[in-house]
């Protein structure tokens, strides 16, 4: 089993996501779940499609983390 990082912004009325290792696999859903089946989806769709072309597939590299910091946020006006 292959691991990829996705990354997932929240938008007003949706998510988006993409996965820095293979440049161009994006989707966007409604909900959490939703996003997290399209991503998968895409991911797999777009690895199958690099071995019917007998391209090499890109080993994961990127890795994230989440950093604390002491301040909230401030709402800009």
């Amino acid at each position: 089993m292959v691991k990829y990082t996705i990354i997932i912004e929240r938008g007003k009325r949706n998510y988006s996501a993409y996965c820095p290792d293979l440049p161009g696999v994006i989707a966007t859903g409604r909900t959490h779940d939703e996003i997290m089946a399209r991503m998968k989806e895409a991911i797999e769709f777009h690895v199958e499609g690099l071995q019917e072309q007998h391209v090499a597939i890109p080993a994961p590299s990127t890795h994230a983390e989440i950093i604390e910091i002491s301040s909230q946020p401030q709402t800009c006006v």
